[in-house]
């Protein structure tokens, strides 16, 4: 069972609250969690994708992980991202990837990533 941080659930009440709305926020949440509690949430967007057989979405998550433990941290959200079992009612992650990741020392370690991930309709 994994438990968020408490920043990660506030953050993803704002953004209902703002009007947010669609299964892209089940898959953030399940990502922040996953990432570990001194991920930094940067960045989200996402675009259509179909094929002839199948319709979804691909996502872009941009993290960031600041200090020697929020980089242990991302590197083994790197490690457990491509065979984690989501949970999203209605779709299914059918690919998920690290599609860049930027390692920095000076002036203090810092491990920017992007993720990349295929949500395909299940129904």
């Amino acid at each position: 069972m994994l438990v968020e941080p408490a920043r990660h659930c506030a953050m993803i009440e704002a953004l209902r609250k703002g009007g947010a709305r669609g299964p892209w926020l089940g898959l953030l949440r399940e990502v922040l969690a996953l990432a570990g509690p001194e991920a930094q949430f940067l960045r989200h967007s996402e675009r259509p994708w179909s094929s002839a057989t199948f319709s979804g979405a691909r996502h872009t998550v941009v993290l960031a992980f600041e200090g020697v433990s929020a980089v242990a941290q991302g590197e083994a959200f790197i490690a457990a991202l491509p065979d984690h079992e989501f949970t999203l009612r209605g779709s299914l992650v059918a690919d998920a990837t690290i599609s860049s990741a930027a390692h920095s020392v000076l002036p203090s370690p810092r491990l920017l990533l992007e993720a990349e991930l295929l949500v395909l309709d299940d129904h």
